[in-house]
């Protein structure tokens, strides 16, 4: 679970709860991905197409060594609690919603409107945070521009 705290100073601190168990501590394993951003993700970050390579093999493990390097970014996309992942002017869902509908627990949401996507795909219709990863996937940080009236 993602853990999101502010020091006094406005520092940033961002620290994930690993649910995976490696397999050997003295070798761990690596994956590299294509990190890709658009939107307001694209304008923060220096290069928004990129080789990460990261320890692990989990979306989690990779957020958790990015974020380590851009906690400006962390602060961006995932929201902390369950009322930073909501916002106003949702339509109300029917009481039997059609198919599966997944939800990241609370600490491992994304702010409205932001998205992480793994293959394209949202991160919540996979396993979430616990999502596999292997080497060549393709991990989007997605936070649209939106303009109003």
């Amino acid at each position: 679970m993602f853990a999101i705290s502010f020091s006094g100073e406005s520092r940033l601190s961002v620290s994930v709860m690993s649910t995976t168990t490696s397999e050997s501590q003295a070798d761990p394993k690596t994956t590299t991905v294509h990190l890709r951003a658009t939107g307001h993700v694209r304008d923060a970050m220096e290069t928004p197409h990129q080789e990460f390579t990261f320890e692990g093999d989990t979306l989690r493990d990779l957020l958790e060594a990015f974020f380590e390097e851009r906690p400006d970014l962390a602060e961006m996309l995932i929201a902390e609690t369950e009322a930073e992942a909501t916002t106003d002017g949702w339509a109300k869902p029917p009481e039997n919603l059609p198919g599966t509908w997944h939800k990241n627990p609370e600490g491992e949401q994304t702010k409205p409107y932001a998205r992480v996507l793994v293959n394209g795909k949202f991160n919540e219709v996979l396993d979430g945070f616990d999502t596999k990863i292997e080497d060549g996937d393709r991990v989007s940080f997605v936070y649209p521009f939106i303009f109003c009236c």
